[in-house]
């Protein structure tokens, strides 16, 4: 049987809200100016960022602290309604 630790877990569910949003995105589902988009985006980033601290990955955690810092800025557009 698969087991998984719980930081693999926690790791998988971040990388299926990242990509649960990007295919929304794509087939037109949600628009990337939502809250609900980057909030799940920066949250999916947070949790493989925890995931790296048991199975430390260099350029997997530059990308996901990138994705999160790009996350949290459009997070902050949305909520203060503020457009580019």
């Amino acid at each position: 049987a698969l087991q998984m630790a719980p930081h693999d877990i926690l790791g998988t569910i971040g990388v299926a809200f990242i990509v649960v949003m990007y295919v929304m995105l794509q087939l037109g589902k949600i628009n990337a100016e939502r809250p609900t988009f980057s909030a799940l985006n920066a949250l999916g980033a947070v949790f493989i960022l925890i995931s790296l601290i048991y199975q430390f990955n260099l350029s997997a955690a530059l990308m996901e602290g990138v994705w999160l810092l790009v996350s949290l800025y459009g997070l902050w557009k949305a909520l203060s309604g503020r457009r580019p």
